[in-house]
């Protein structure tokens, strides 16, 4: 099992040495002149050269990509040219929140997943096993966007159930104020994780009812309950793939969330950063959104593996 996981930690090195290739490349597209910013407004050009020495801006771009690279392994993810703060202070602040708002939305998205999928799968020709199945394919094609407007404005503005912004009251909170906060934004990005693990959950778990050793448990005696505990259990590889994918796309994937209910996580931060031409933090911030996806497939193949000893030596 360690020679597994290491052979995957070391797939994951290449993927995010290429992440850091586009992400450096692609930062430095931005428009703008991130000395300028840093001198202030009604600098001189003497100043802002002077700046840009200081942050190696005037070197080759191969210097200043090895430069950052190095230092990034180091744990030196740079500072922050509009917050003068430690770009790796700031990122992991944020990503803890995103993991935060992560969790609960999957939290979300696997009872609202398993709960249609099963529905569709057990009741398939049903009036409400055809609306799980129904909802499941039109969750997954919901945009985050327009759907949390929508929910800002009937469900904060129209009734006034949930506060519109911010992870705590301006008196701050405990766990519950925390999940009350937290439900609309968490709920707007479980909508497409949950329509996708609704789909693959009653494709698999229709898959596995048909199998003959279902109709075995059957012949043997079992309640239909225990038959089906069985079968869920052999659909557990499938959404846990399944599952892992999303908590990836649940990390990178808020950032619209993130900004529209003014949730400080990492994603308003990429868009501050994005705003504001914050070189360092917009590098620092979608590295550490890429290491953790990287983390979360690895987690994921080794459960798996875990669960189905077949996927070790594959």
């Amino acid at each position: 099992m360690t020679r597994f996981v290491l052979r995957r930690l070391g797939y994951g090195v290449p993927v995010l040495f290429g992440v850091a290739v586009i992400v450096f490349g692609t930062v430095k597209l931005i428009p703008g002149d991130p000395a300028a910013l840093l001198a202030g407004t009604g600098a001189s050009e003497e100043t802002k050269e002077q700046v840009r020495r200081s942050l190696g801006l005037d070197q080759n771009i191969v210097v200043q990509f090895w430069n950052w690279l190095t230092n990034a392994v180091q744990g030196d993810l740079g500072t922050s040219i509009a917050q003068h703060r430690p770009a790796r202070e700031l990122v992991v602040s944020a990503f803890g929140n995103t993991l935060v708002l992560a969790a609960y939305a999957l939290v979300l998205a696997l009872v609202l997943g398993i709960a249609l999928g099963a529905v569709a799968a057990l009741r398939p020709t049903t009036v409400l096993g055809r609306i799980c199945g129904a909802i499941s394919s039109v969750s997954v094609s919901a945009p985050q966007y327009s759907v949390a407007l929508l929910f800002i404005i009937y469900l904060s503005l129209g009734t006034g159930l949930f506060p519109v912004s911010g992870m705590h009251d301006v008196n701050g909170g405990g766990f519950g104020d925390l999940l009350w906060h937290g439900f609309l934004p968490a709920l707007t990005s479980a909508l497409v994780p949950a329509g996708m693990i609704g789909r693959v959950f009653r494709a698999s778990l229709l898959e596995v009812l048909g199998m003959d050793f279902v109709e075995a448990l059957r012949a043997r005696g079992l309640s239909p309950r225990q038959v089906l505990v069985h079968a869920i259990h052999n659909t557990l590889p499938s959404l846990l793939t399944v599952a892992g994918l999303q908590v990836g796309y649940l990390l990178g994937g808020v950032v619209f969330v993130e900004t529209i209910f003014s949730w400080p996580g990492l994603g308003s931060l990429l868009f501050s950063a994005i705003s504001t031409r914050d070189l360092p933090v917009t590098q620092a911030g979608v590295l550490v959104s890429a290491a953790a996806f990287v983390l979360v497939n690895i987690a994921v193949d080794t459960a798996h593996a875990l669960i189905d000893p077949r996927v070790r030596n594959a």
